[in-house]
């Protein structure tokens, strides 16, 4: 089930932004590498780090792989520099998870979602709006969702030992990047068989009362959504597009009716929050949704806020649970 598919409209990139250039077979250690390759959804190149447990020097056996998504604003470094993702994946292992290989990718401002508005390359490098510049962040198109569930997944299928199927593939991410797991693993079930969602943006017009405490409302016009967004207008906007139709076409909770009726592979959610934190009254929502749908999925409120303090406490528990389901099935 694809939701979005920019490629059959756009057709082929015109000429690469950045040349791929011929990588050689994975280095043979343990630990993380930052790495490149050429995605055709963004036709650009695009940085990753990749984290190699300890035992992959050590053998020829293949592992599940989990993908982690930063946030707003963020890039590929995050979950390494800011949650110390190596050090945290090393413990979870070493106290009796499966080990797995964890990629954490660059996703731009995309919102990990095919653009229902796509900015061209030469537009986003003169827009004064966006904070960052350089073939890094601008593409030619904007087609976030295949680059991650295509171009990304093909790319370290590929590239280092992985079970390459959807039982052992999960995705993972924060608040812009907890949208993009939700919503990647609902839109391509046939992709990833969990995700994990800390902090993330699960109701994206949902408009109050806050905290949440009876009947959620929700932004009914566009002259509504834009104040409530106005801090990531200049991406979001593109993203989801000019339209409310287009908005709720991108709803988690809309995604997740739409699987369940169809009667596909449902994925294995995890959504955690703050109670702190003013965005978890959308993961509240989208958990009251999944219930009334009768989703199995595990729920988490922790003491804290939208902040990296709490995500280095907690994606731990992510991880573990990534790697208690992604090796269930052999």
């Amino acid at each position: 089930m694809r939701t979005f598919n920019l490629l059959m409209l756009l057709g082929p990139c015109a000429a690469p932004l950045v040349a791929q250039t011929p990588r050689a077979a994975a280095p043979p250690h343990a630990g993380f590498e930052v790495e490149s390759f050429y995605s055709a959804a963004l036709c650009v190149s695009k940085h990753y780090v990749i984290y190699l447990p300890p035992s992959y020097a050590r053998g020829t056996r293949s592992y599940p792989v989990a993908y982690y998504l930063h946030g707003y604003g963020g890039n590929e470094s995050d979950w390494l520099s800011l949650a110390e993702m190596d050090r945290v994946a090393d413990s979870v292992f070493a106290g009796g998870s499966a080990e797995m290989i964890v990629v954490m990718p660059d996703g731009d401002d995309g919102w990990y979602s095919d653009w229902a508005e796509p900015l061209s390359y030469d537009v986003c490098m003169a827009d004064t709006m966006l904070d960052r510049r350089g073939t890094t962040y601008c593409t030619t198109r904007n087609a976030y969702a295949t680059y991650v569930a295509h171009d990304l997944v093909a790319h370290v299928d590929s590239t280092y030992r992985t079970r390459a199927d959807r039982r052992h593939r999960g995705i993972a991410g924060l608040s812009m990047g907890g949208y993009g797991a939700i919503t990647l693993a609902l839109t391509h079930p046939d992709v990833f068989a969990a995700a994990a969602s800390h902090s993330g943006v699960l109701s994206p017009t949902y408009a109050g009362p806050h905290p949440l405490a009876g009947p959620p409302r929700y932004a009914v016009s566009m002259d509504s959504l834009r104040p409530m967004w106005a801090w990531a207008w200049a991406t979001i906007g593109r993203a989801f597009g000019s339209d409310t139709a287009s908005w709720s076409a991108r709803d988690p909770a809309r995604l997740a009716r739409r699987l369940r009726a169809a009667g596909g592979p449902f994925p294995a959610l995890f959504v955690d929050g703050g109670t702190e934190d003013a965005l978890t009254d959308e993961s509240r929502v989208f958990h009251a949704e999944l219930g009334a749908l009768g989703v199995p999925h595990q729920y988490a409120e922790w003491p804290g806020a939208h902040n990296w303090r709490y995500w280095r406490a907690h994606v731990g528990a992510s991880l573990a649970w990534l790697a208690a389901r992604l090796d269930s099935t052999p």
